[in-house]
């Protein structure tokens, strides 16, 4: 057992550092309780997108082998990641950041002949997903995340990751008006009482206060429908018979629902989300860094992470899923466990690959009803938002300069994607798509409407526009580079003592070249 010292805060303590290998029984369990930190998410996002595509018109096989595929990608994501990428012990999984222009890309795209429509929109969200994925991987192994890294401050930081919560406040399952809200509540009361008043009480509640409450309130509601208390019909009842299992193993490959399709367009609206994502990982590998007792990453080792990323990203697209990047809820979970071994979370990731080929599993998530999604999702989204103003420490937060910033990029990142949705609503009414208004709209502009009503453009601006943390990302960023303000208020000079030098990290090419006697390699993410 091994104990580092957080440099930034002297009382900082772990029990297992990031190098320690605990005994294999014990490492079992805890890489366990990391990935059990993160299945609400990693299960929410997989949910959301059912629905996007179509509901209940996608068969139960292929949400099952759909949710599956996502635990699948989230492990080989994650032993790629801590192997080969920044080597922290950080969990990969499906992003939210990703999910806003995922939506709006299932939303545009076309049917396909001779395909079922959840097929078609599955396809152009995997060519999208793969597209931006591969400009992930450029910015990462060229090092620009690192070569722009001073532009990044909390400033721009914060109120992105906090939109990427925010946005998804008004999912149906949170805002239908036919909600049961009996259920939700329920959930949301068990994961409070599990998590804020039981904490102390047993360490099972302080770990596993999501889970608990999930399971609490899908059991009562199994129960409620089995007897008839719940009738069919309630968006409360659980339908069993998804629960008929076709094959017991199922393993996920390649290309499982076709060739995926590619608009530029698409790839541009996803590009906005993976940058969003970038921006989250940058703040979530300082946020590792420094629960962890180690130093704040250095500019090395943040370009291979973000290079990684996209290595999986293209993976995820391959594979048929929503993408991929750093999860804060793990960070959360060495926080409260101590527990901060790569070794750890490399074992929970072959856990979640044993898992993820188990279709019956992937059918006993899908009957998860709405109303506890939707209390599973303020508890989730309400903390995404919280690891986003937890940035706002290093900022000086007497500064009227980015109170300023902060705020506007906040109120536009929800407002224009508001209005965005108020379009597609009147579009609706004139039985015409969204695109197509909001095209029209920008044709009439004078002087530029001919530019601006192109398909790529009009198309590019309509999804970009729609996703929160694009809008409030770009506004922070440019305001924070523009307005002037010195490094200190801005946060970055608390980010700068913090960090490590770029020697204390080698890749895992690196390492081997090394060993082999070899000199470095070239694009080493510098």
């Amino acid at each position: 057992m091994g104990e580092t010292e957080d440099p930034d805060e002297g009382d900082a303590l772990v029990e297992y550092g990031i190098e320690d290998r605990p005994p294999l029984s014990r490492s079992i369990l805890l890489g366990i309780q990391h990935y059990l930190t993160m299945i609400g998410a990693n299960i929410a996002v997989p949910l959301i997108l059912i629905t996007a595509l179509g509901g209940d018109s996608m068969p139960a096989s292929a949400q099952a082998k759909f949710i599956g595929t996502f635990f699948v990608v989230s492990g080989i994501a994650t032993l790629a990641q801590t192997t080969l990428g920044n080597r922290y012990p950080i969990v990969q999984g499906a992003p939210f950041s990703m999910l806003a222009p995922a939506i709006a890309i299932l939303t545009a795209a076309p049917m396909l002949s001779g395909m079922a429509g959840w097929e078609a929109k599955l396809l152009f969200l995997q060519g999208a997903i793969i597209t931006a994925g591969i400009a992930e991987v450029v910015i990462g192994y060229l090092g620009l995340v690192g070569k722009i890294r001073e532009y990044l401050s909390p400033v721009v930081v914060a109120p992105v990751v906090a939109l990427i919560g925010l946005s998804l406040f008004s999912t149906g399952d949170i805002t239908s008006a036919t909600n049961n809200w009996y259920l939700l509540g329920l959930t949301l009361f068990l994961i409070v009482v599990f998590s804020q008043y039981l904490d102390r009480v047993s360490r099972v509640f302080d770990l596993y206060p999501v889970l608990l409450g999930v399971v609490g309130a899908w059991l009562l509601a199994a129960i409620g429908s089995w007897f008839g208390v719940i009738p069919a019909g309630d968006p409360a009842a659980i339908d069993f018979s998804k629960l008929t299992a076709e094959q017991l193993v199922y393993v996920p490959y390649p290309f499982q629902w076709g060739m995926p399709r590619f608009e530029l367009s698409f790839a541009i609206g996803m590009f906005a989300g993976v940058l969003a994502s970038i921006i989250e990982s940058f703040a979530d590998y300082h946020a590792v860094a420094r629960i962890s007792g180690v130093g704040a990453p250095s500019k090395r080792r943040i370009n291979h992470g973000i290079g990684m990323e996209g290595l999986a990203n293209v993976f995820s697209g391959l594979m048929g899923t929503g993408g991929s990047t750093s999860y804060s809820e793990n960070i959360g979970a060495i926080g409260l466990t101590g527990v901060a071994s790569r070794f750890v979370v490399q074992i929970g990731a072959i856990a979640m690959l044993i898992v993820g080929v188990i279709p019956l599993f992937g059918r006993v998530i899908a009957t998860i009803p709405g109303p506890i999604v939707g209390g599973l999702y303020i508890a989730m989204f309400g903390q995404i938002v919280a690891v986003g103003l937890s940035n706002l420490k290093y900022v000086d937060l007497d500064s009227s300069r980015n109170l300023f910033i902060i705020g506007i990029a906040l109120f536009a990142g929800m407002a224009i994607p508001a209005y965005m949705g108020n379009i597609d609503a009147a579009a609706t009414s004139m039985e015409i798509s969204g695109f197509e208004l909001f095209r029209q709209g920008l044709t009439d502009v004078p002087l530029v409407g001919s530019v601006l009503g192109t398909e790529m453009v009009s198309r590019t601006v309509y999804i970009i526009a729609g996703v929160h943390m694009a809008v409030g990302g770009i506004i922070a960023f440019i305001l924070d580079n523009t307005v002037p303000g010195t490094r200190r208020e801005r946060g970055l000079a608390d980010w700068a003592e913090i960090t490590e030098q770029d020697d204390q990290f080698s890749s895992a090419v690196e390492r081997a070249s090394e060993r082999f006697g070899s000199e470095r390699p070239p694009f080493s993410g510098d």
